[in-house]
């Protein structure tokens, strides 16, 4: 496919004002499936990003040893405990826990810090197969997935995968500078084929469907620190859980998270800048890009 035969989206959408009578249960309930051994800070920035995003409800699921250390960096989400391995990672036995974890949320972001093994993917494919939430697919859960694209059609739910370059390379089979000469082509082909929509980070980044693609504006080089990634996947997906449609969640996420790093800036510099920074910072990126009620 062509980028010719894409429709150019440049309008960003918004939040609708919230009613006066909300309740937390009216802005969805978001599950972050993340961390592993030395992996918990990807947890927590994932999570803590889906709060700052407006998600009424978080809930953590983790590696059952790095509780203790989520649980003690933010009091404002609640936590689950899964089996795990011998390296800290999820195991098999986590799946049947893990499924019932997905069904019972608005929106599941999955793979920040997860680590990978045969398991793991295996896992994955059984909750493409067998659930039908809304689904974030960031790091892992993307690696996870190389040789295993078939599964994404067999999830009946929509699907945002959220690769840097190199994670589409692997996902494509192909080397990152042809993903970087061909951006658009690939992620909406890719979009288009597996029926999710992809949003490809990196400068411009690349948000589609297969039909539809908005290239960001916002964000800077300061961004390029370990973490980012995580904090747009509970973005996007506290997004979904406010009921938003899929492509314009994916759009606003990624143009608040780039704004959010553009107001960051300012304060901190370039150099800097942290993913911290960003959670820190979203409020006043919202607060700009509100509707009037």
């Amino acid at each position: 496919m062509s980028t010719t035969s894409l429709l150019v989206v440049t309008d960003v959408p918004r939040l609708a004002p919230r009613p006066l009578d909300s309740n937390k249960g009216s802005y969805g309930r978001v599950l972050v499936v993340a961390g592993s051994r030395g992996m918990s800070g990807a947890a927590v920035l994932c999570a803590s990003a889906a709060l700052r995003g407006g998600a009424g409800l978080v809930r953590l699921a983790v590696p059952e040893d790095i509780l203790p250390i989520v649980a003690a960096a933010n009091p404002c989400y609640t936590t689950a405990p899964l089996p795990q391995d011998a390296h800290g990672r999820l195991s098999s036995a986590a799946l049947n826990e893990l499924i019932d974890l997905v069904h019972r949320n608005s929106v599941a972001a999955i793979g920040p810090g997860l680590g990978q093994s045969n398991d793991l993917g295996d896992m994955l494919a059984t909750l493409l197969d067998q659930t039908t939430t809304p689904l974030v697919l960031d790091a892992d859960a993307l690696n996870v997935l190389v040789g295993k694209l078939d599964a994404l059609r067999k999830h009946q739910g929509p699907i945002v995968l959220t690769p840097h370059p190199g994670e589409f390379a692997r996902l494509l089979g192909c080397d990152i500078p042809k993903v970087q000469a061909h951006r658009q082509e690939l992620a909406a082909e890719f979009a288009r084929t597996h029926g999710v929509v992809v949003v490809l980070k990196g400068y411009g980044t690349v948000v589609t469907d297969g039909h539809r693609v908005y290239v960001n504006t916002t964000g800077n080089p300061g961004m390029a620190s370990g973490g980012t990634g995580d904090v747009l996947g509970g973005l996007i997906a506290a997004l979904i859980g406010q009921k938003l449609e899929i492509f314009a969640a994916a759009q606003l996420g990624v143009y608040l998270h780039g704004r959010a790093g553009d107001l960051a800036r300012e304060q901190t510099g370039e150099v800097s800048l942290i993913a911290s920074d960003l959670l820190d910072i979203l409020p006043r990126a919202f607060q700009g890009h509100a509707a009037r009620r």
